[in-house]
C-alpha cells in the first residue's frame, strides 16, 4: 500500500488552510480526500457542485461542512466556470478536479476571459514516491501534452525544475528520455532529446540536464557504469522528461500498480495549479496531489 511522503505534507503545511476550489465536489471518494485535507489543515475548501448531493455524501462520511462555502451548481461546465472565476478574482490558490472530465475543466481554464494563462505552457507533473524507490522521482509530461515539440519540451522541463526546486531540490538532475543514449536518426526522440539538452544548457537552468538517456541509464548507476556513460545525471536522475504522453502515462502507472508508488499529479504553468486525479486514484494519491499543488502555489 502506498503512503504519502512526509516531506511533501510538511512542505505543504508551510502555507496551511489554503483556499481551494473543489470542482464538481459531489463524489464520495473525492470528498473523503477533501475531508482529510481539511482536517489536516492543508486546505480551506470551497465546494462547488450539486449542494444536495454534497450534503448527503458529507453526512455519510461524517464530514462537517456546515461552515464551508458551498456553491450550488448542477452542470460540470457551470462548476468549472465558478472555479475559474474564483481563481480570476484571487479568491483561491488551487483548483481540485472532482466528478467531471479533465478536458471540460482544462478547456475552460484556458479561456482568455479568465486570465489564468500567464505566458507559459501548461504541463502535468507526477511526483512519484514509495518504499520501493531510493528517492522521489518526477515524471513529466504524462497527462497533458501528447507529443510535444522541442520548444514545448523545454517549457515542460522548466515547469518541472521550478516545482522540484519548490519541494527542496536545489539543483535537480534531469534525464531526457529516449530508447537509447545515442542520438540516432531512426529514433526521432533521441535527436530531440539532444536538442532540448542544448537549449536547456544555453539558458543555464537551475538543474543538471542530459539527454538522450534510456530509462535504465537514467536511474541505475550500475547500468550507466556498464555502458560507460559518465555525466552528472546518469544513474541519478530526479526528473524524467519523457518523449510523449504515452511513455509518461505508462511509466507512472507501472510504478503505481507494480511498485506500489504514491503518485501525486498536478497541472502547472497557469495562475493556479490544478489537481486532476484519475477516477481510479486512491485517497492517498489524491491527498498527495493536493499537497503537491499547494507546494506548486508557494512563492
Amino acid at each position: 500500500m502506498s503512503k504519502i511522503p512526509e516531506n511533501i505534507i510538511a512542505k505543504a503545511l508551510e502555507t496551511p488552510n489554503l483556499s481551494s476550489a473543489v470542482v464538481s465536489a459531489h463524489q464520495e471518494s473525492l470528498l473523503e480526500s477533501i475531508k482529510e485535507a481539511s482536517e489536516t489543515g492543508l486546505i480551506q475548501p470551497i465546494l462547488i457542485g450539486d449542494k444536495e448531493k454534497i450534503e448527503k455524501i458529507a453526512e455519510s462520511i461524517n464530514f462537517k461542512i456546515k461552515n464551508l462555502n458551498i456553491i450550488n451548481k448542477k452542470s460540470d461546465v457551470d462548476c468549472a466556470i465558478a472555479a475559474c472565476n474564483l481563481a480570476k478574482e484571487n479568491k483561491i490558490k488551487i483548483i481540485i478536479k472532482g466528478d467531471l472530465h479533465t478536458d471540460v475543466l482544462m478547456r475552460l481554464y484556458l479561456k482568455k476571459e479568465f486570465g489564468l494563462i500567464e505566458g507559459r505552457r501548461l504541463s502535468h507533473i507526477w511526483h512519484m514516491s514509495g518504499d520501493n524507490l531510493k528517492k522521489s522521482i518526477f515524471i513529466t509530461d504524462g497527462a497533458l501534452n501528447v507529443n510535444p515539440r522541442v520548444d514545448v519540451k523545454l517549457q515542460i522541463l522548466k515547469n518541472a525544475i521550478e516545482f522540484a526546486n519548490k519541494t527542496g531540490l536545489k539543483k535537480p538532475k534531469v534525464a531526457i528520455l529516449s530508447g537509447t543514449e545515442d542520438p540516432i536518426e531512426s529514433m526521432p526522440s533521441s535527436i530531440e532529446a539532444r536538442e532540448v539538452m542544448k537549449l536547456a544548457n544555453k539558458e543555464n537552468l537551475n538543474a543538471e540536464v542530459f539527454g538522450p538517456l534510456a530509462l535504465d541509464n537514467a536511474i541505475s548507476k550500475y547500468a550507466a557504469k556498464i555502458k560507460k556513460i559518465q555525466n552528472e545525471v546518469a544513474g541519478e536522475a530526479d526528473i524524467l522528461l519523457v518523449p510523449n504522453l504515452e511513455t509518461g502515462n505508462s511509466l507512472s502507472k507501472i510504478m503505481v500498480y507494480l511498485m506500489q508508488s504514491c503518485a501525486a499529479g498536478i497541472v502547472v504553468g497557469g495562475k493556479v495549479p490544478v489537481v486532476v486525479p484519475s477516477r481510479a486514484d486512491n485517497k492517498i494519491s489524491k491527498l498527495a496531489s493536493i499537497a503537491a499543488a499547494i507546494i506548486a502555489s508557494q512563492d
